[in-house]
């Protein structure tokens, strides 16, 4: 699986802080058009990797390609094709998931009725229909919870 074929692409990250590595050899492989968690113990990388990839730390050694881009060279590219949320998002809890989503597109300047056709086919694309419609402070905060949300466009 090469570049073109891949949203993320990490290999052989290495990041040390005093105490020791949090990244020895770290790889990982995104195909496009897919879904990818990190899980593991606390302790044991996964906020440095997200970091790393999502250029707000530096890595000490290995390469990482996001969207087709390089981290370190090229990561002004990079951060126009990501956006990064952790575990407490800033989403209006009072409204549903549905309504977070069409405000968040209309704050990116869609217009209305673009903000809630792409709305409905986000939670079409991910199978959320179940929980559409439902007020954000219903749904579970997961364990610990690092997502890439990739552009709207």
């Amino acid at each position: 699986m090469g570049v073109n074929d891949s949203a993320v692409i990490a290999e052989g990250l290495r990041k040390r802080y005093r105490d020791g590595y949090a990244l020895d050899g770290f790889d990982l492989t995104v195909p496009r058009g897919t879904v990818c968690g990190l899980l593991g113990p606390n302790g044991t990388g996964k906020t440095t990797a997200v970091r790393v990839l999502a250029t707000l730390l530096r890595c000490d050694g290995g390469r990482a390609v996001v969207a087709g881009h390089d981290v370190i060279r090229e990561p002004h590219r990079v951060r126009r094709r990501i956006g990064l949320v952790g575990q407490n998002p800033a989403v209006d809890e009072v409204l549903s998931g549905y309504r977070n989503l069409v405000m968040f597109g209309r704050l990116h300047r869609l217009g209305a009725r673009e903000a809630r056709v792409r709305a409905s086919r986000m939670i079409e694309r991910f199978d959320l229909g179940e929980a559409a419609d439902r007020p954000v402070t219903t749904y579970s905060g997961g364990g610990c919870v690092v997502g890439w949300i990739w552009r709207w466009a």
